[in-house]
């Protein structure tokens, strides 16, 4: 078994939006607890609104983009794939393809399930550059499900 995401799944997937979520709840109670009519000569009505929109906005966005990810593994029979607190193994014969497609400096890897599983019907991974690669060399009998 070898592991094909990145690193950076934890990082990604816990420490920034924790510390986002801290950050701008704590700033959106800061806001709320002080007595202001204006800031930065904004009404503070508006202001509060503004400020809890950005919240749930980032909250929204984290959810739909950074909570997706999972961390990979595989081998040449199986794709375990785990959320950190659940674990599931997915056959190769259960996966339709695996897309890949570049955002930023990081590739993002799809899994593409032709059931759904316990993590839905697609499953979602940053690839680790070097591990990714290995794996696709080291097994290319599965090139068949890989789509680039």
């Amino acid at each position: 078994m070898q592991r094909v995401s990145s690193n950076l799944t934890l990082f990604l997937r816990f420490f920034i939006p924790t510390f986002w979520i801290v950050f701008f709840g704590a700033f959106t109670v800061l806001i709320f607890s002080y007595d202001l009519e204006y800031v930065a000569q904004i009404p503070i009505t508006t202001f509060r609104i503004i400020a809890v929109l950005f919240m749930l906005s980032g909250i929204a966005l984290f959810y739909f983009t950074l909570f997706q990810l999972k961390r990979v593994e595989m081998d040449d029979k199986f794709a375990f794939v785990t959320d950190y607190f659940k674990h599931v193994r997915y056959p190769y014969h259960n996966i339709e393809k695996i897309e890949e497609s570049n955002f930023a400096f990081l590739k993002v890897a799809t899994i593409h399930l032709k059931t759904p599983g316990s993590f839905g019907k697609t499953v979602r991974f940053v690839a680790s550059g070097k591990k990714y690669k290995e794996f696709w060399k080291k097994y290319p009998e599965l090139e068949k499900i890989r789509v680039k």
